[in-house]
């Protein structure tokens, strides 16, 4: 792959985020080296988030 650069001169104004996803990056600007990694082995559908509860054992 041949890529070619030209760094010109780069203005930002305003930047409106709603939202990002779990796994994102957002970048203004230059960059040596950027890295990522992740893991996650449990299947996100059997992930429950929610409240917890206390279920009692019926032992004093």
């Amino acid at each position: 792959m041949y890529l070619q650069v030209e760094n010109k001169v780069l203005s930002v104004g305003d930047i409106n985020l709603d939202g990002v996803a779990s796994a994102s990056l957002f970048l203004i600007g230059d960059a040596d080296t950027i890295m990522l990694s992740s893991v996650f082995d449990t299947p996100p559908e059997s992930l429950i988030i929610g409240p917890a509860k206390i279920i009692a054992s019926g032992e004093a």
